[in-house]
């Protein structure tokens, strides 16, 4: 959790909404991200869907079931989906997220009978840590008035 703690820290200097994640199989780690929805202008560009991808490309495979991802905020339904068809074998997160959190806060998508697969969960760890960069961030945002930089295309 460290290591993705580290991340979300370069998604903060880069003026990214603080996420890291990392994927490891084992002691080996596949992948490493942060936040780059505002760099990419991809609603996607999440931390953990990064992180994933490059843990497949490592791999040479989208099975990742003997990987465990890592992040610092509770993973949302896109993310929890990219778990399930991944096929991870656990997520372990830091600070929930009780607007938008998919692995028990809000919602709870990996324990959704109907599925195929189960990732198992392990949460709060480094809570305080990862909640504490995410509210530093969204604070100073607000202080600086901040708003979403406007679209060039509209």
């Amino acid at each position: 959790m460290r290591l993705a703690l580290r991340a979300a820290q370069d998604a903060y200097q880069a003026g990214e909404v603080p996420v890291g994640a990392v994927v490891y199989q084992g002691e080996r780690l596949l992948g490493r991200a942060h936040n780059q929805r505002e760099l990419l202008r991809d609603p996607t560009a999440h931390a953990e869907m990064l992180a994933i991808s490059q843990a497949a490309a490592a791999l040479g495979s989208w099975r990742l079931t003997d990987c465990v991802l890592y992040v610092t905020l509770e993973p949302c339904v896109m993310c929890a989906g990219a778990m399930i068809l991944g096929r991870l074998r656990r997520v372990v997160y830091g600070a929930a997220d009780p607007k938008a959190g998919a692995c028990g806060s809000l919602l709870d998508v990996l324990a959704c009978r109907g599925l195929n697969h189960r990732v198992a969960v392990t949460p709060g760890v480094l809570a305080a840590e990862c909640g504490e960069i995410l509210r530093v961030f969204f604070q100073e945002r607000r202080e600086a008035g901040a708003r979403r930089p406007p679209d060039e295309n509209f």
